[in-house]
């Protein structure tokens, strides 16, 4: 699988990167709209982040299957809604619009912390945001890079009418990287659940004294 993997980068270099500026374009323009916001919204947001802050010190891990298998649901819907995407010929432009929205939800959250919070809320993000999205970001280039590959040789198959036209091999392609993404999801979530809560607790007191 990690021979696929490179093969697959290699071949594919210029979507990976087309598909990560499209994402950081995403990010940019998160941040950005956090300074769209009135004043209000500022306020009322800052308050949702100072009441789980609040919260998190009275959280236990009784909880922390079913926390599992949200954090699990949560980031499967990203794959397989991409996946869906990329076996039809239409949905290309949606894969897009999906990365351009994910860097858009970071790139907001990191910067309505840092925002409120100033280096405190870097921090905050760093410890609650940056280390699963290490992992889950090439994760989603990958498997989106994947979707729309399969896809564009869908279109080219169909356009240039081909009697030789073979779609098991790279359709098993496919669905077998996209199947061993989503278990390296299953491990994002661990990590979510069982661990950032303990980091997250650890720069929580530093937020509170800055709220």
């Amino acid at each position: 699988m990690v021979q696929l993997i490179r093969q697959t980068f290699r071949d594919q270099m210029s979507l990976y990167v087309f598909v990560a500026v499209l994402f950081i374009v995403g990010v940019v323009f998160g941040a950005l709209m956090v300074n769209a916001l009135s004043l209000e919204q500022q306020q009322e947001l800052s308050g949702y982040v100072g009441n789980f802050i609040h919260t998190m010190d009275g959280k236990n891990t009784q909880y922390a299957s079913q926390t599992f298998w949200t954090s699990a649901f949560d980031n499967m819907k990203w794959v397989l809604l991409i996946w869906v995407l990329g076996l039809s010929v239409v949905g290309l432009p949606f894969i897009l619009v999906l990365d351009f929205v994910k860097g858009v939800l970071i790139g907001f959250s990191v910067g309505l912390l840092a925002g409120q919070f100033a280096w405190k809320g870097v921090l905050f993000a760093l410890v609650s945001i940056a280390p699963q999205n290490m992992i889950a970001i090439p994760v989603l280039f990958i498997v989106s890079v994947a979707a729309i590959s399969f896809s564009l040789y869908m279109i080219r198959s169909r356009v240039m009418m081909r009697r030789n036209f073979m779609i098991k091999q790279p359709f098993l392609t496919y669905v077998t990287l996209t199947a061993t993404m989503a278990v390296t999801l299953l491990g994002i979530s661990a990590f979510e659940t069982w661990v950032s809560p303990t980091l997250m607790q650890w720069v929580a007191p530093m937020l509170l004294e800055a709220a």
